[in-house]
């Protein structure tokens, strides 16, 4: 199989192209993008934390030296304190006073302003942002509320440069942790998703490559397991497509087989049947009074027997040919029919014909003749099957519904069996005997079909078994402006 043979010349994709490296490649990406989403506002409240840290150092050295001796510094001292604070300036307003505190010797220009009292995420993560895009020699001056409460408002000046080496030292720091968390939660995720669905996944792609090399080896139908999720749905759906196709194909197979094996034996076997017909035509003559009375039924028979195999089994081969209708006594077949199966039933089988005498069948004699002969000999076998019990009975009823002629075979065997029933009509699956085939009702169902008609079971059990054909009259169809019909099936 060329299908076969492509598949697995394809394989198994590679690592990064297979489904469990794409999982594993999008789990690091998205939780590299979560850290991504978590750094923004961390480097943003980093930022404001270190600026609020100088404030209060900031306070406290306004305080101490508010606190000296004439509230006098030497050069030195504060020098020393500006610096342990990491400001250059420092200024308190108290109410509408506006002091400066502290100053270092240098004059410098602010190159920025910042307040603190009042900032939103937005603005907190562009100034954030800003730090890392500005010179790193800026001045900047920073306002805010006093942490201690000395004031009102406390503003200070210090040079950025700090500022941007802390945030730097964070964010890498940041970078590494997300780097080791996302191989972490990676690989925990990875493994997850691996085991629950990963390796499920792979199951059923190794299976159903296999199954498609060789769809008719039923060992490659695949197990499901008892997982309830939607893997385990999708196991037992494949478990049952493989195995519905598989029988398809086996059936298929047996199909043509039998056609072959038709083909090779019909021309010998019609050859026997002449021959027998020639034997019959002179068996015909003799004046025995009960070979006189079967003999013309041994030659119909044989003349059937022959038509059908120059058609090489019809069912087998191809489509049953259009039924040729007529109005038909069915008495008189069901008479014909029972005359037939009477010579192979045993004495415990009794049958019955209890079709009115006047009903007409609008229907095609030899295919009328098929389906019942097919009903009869199988409640036949059914019914000497038993080994002990009443007499078997088998009837032939029927009856008009309007344009409708329905016909009843009713039998008080065994019933059919419970397996059987759901593909009662189909070819090869309802043999409920040892040595049958199930190609009787698959080709009697064939038949009524052709009819625009059916064949149902109408019941079945301990009691027997009653089947129902309904074979409607062919639909007449008048011609405007010319006399006479035509019949159409």
């Amino acid at each position: 199989m060329t299908g076969g043979n492509d598949t697995a010349r394809r394989g198994e994709p590679g690592l990064l192209r297979g489904l469990s490296g794409k999982v594993l490649v999008m789990t690091i990406l998205f939780v590299m993008l979560g850290e991504v989403l978590i750094f923004l506002p961390s480097i943003a409240n980093f930022r404001i934390q270190w600026l609020k840290g100088r404030i209060a150092q900031a306070e406290i050295a306004a305080l101490a030296a508010e606190a000296a001796p004439d509230r006098i510094l030497s050069p030195d001292l504060r020098t020393e304190i500006l610096k342990g604070a990491g400001v250059l300036v420092v200024s308190l307003t108290r109410g509408e006073t506006r002091k400066l505190m502290l100053r270092s010797e240098t004059d410098h220009m602010i190159d920025a302003s910042y307040d603190l009292r009042n900032v939103g995420w937005t603005s907190a993560i562009a100034d954030a942002f800003a730090v890392m895009l500005e010179p790193s020699d800026r001045v900047i001056g920073v306002t805010d509320k006093p942490p201690n409460m000395s004031g009102d408002l406390i503003e200070v000046a210090l040079y950025e440069k700090p500022l941007r080496d802390a945030m730097i030292r964070f964010g890498l720091n940041i970078f590494l942790l997300s780097v080791v968390l996302s191989v972490i939660v990676a690989g925990l995720v990875y493994l997850a998703l691996n085991i629950v669905l990963i390796r499920p996944m792979k199951r059923l792609t190794r299976n159903m490559m296999a199954f498609a090399q060789n769809p008719e080896d039923r060992s490659r139908i695949i197990t499901p397991s008892n997982r309830q999720d939607e893997i385990g749905l999708a196991e037992r759906e494949l478990h049952d497509m493989q195995s519905e196709l598989s029988a398809m194909l086996q059936q298929k197979s047996r199909l043509a087989a039998l056609g072959l094996a038709v083909s090779k034996v019909s021309h010998d076997l019609r050859n026997m049947l002449s021959s027998a017909h020639v034997i019959s035509d002179r068996l015909a003559m003799a004046e025995d009074p009960t070979v006189k009375r079967f003999a013309p039924k041994l030659i119909v028979s044989l003349d059937r027997a022959i038509g059908f195999l120059t058609a090489t089994l019809k069912f087998g081969r191809a489509e049953e040919a259009p039924p040729m209708r007529e109005r038909l006594a069915l008495k008189e077949i069901a008479e014909e029919v029972i005359d037939t199966a009477a010579l192979q039933a045993s004495s415990r089988v009794v049958l019955f014909n209890h079709v009115p005498p006047g009903l007409e069948i609008d229907a095609d004699r030899e295919h009328v003749n098929r389906v019942l002969t097919n009903l009869i000999r199988n409640a036949i076998q059914a019914l000497e099957s038993q080994e002990q019990g009443e007499d078997g009975r088998v009837t032939i009823s029927s009856w008009r519904e309007g344009a409708v002629v329905v016909i009843e075979v009713k039998d008080n065997g065994p019933g059919i069996p419970e397996r059987v029933r759901p593909k009662l009509f189909e070819a090869f699956q309802s043999a409920a005997r040892p040595g049958g085939v199930g190609l009787g009702l698959a080709i009697a169902a064939e038949l009524i079909r052709a009819h625009g008609g059916e064949i149902r079971l109408a019941g079945t059990g301990p009691q027997g078994t009653v089947f129902h054909v309904t074979v409607p009259d062919a639909v007449v169809e008048l011609r405007p402006g010319r006399r006479g019909a035509r019949n159409r099936a």
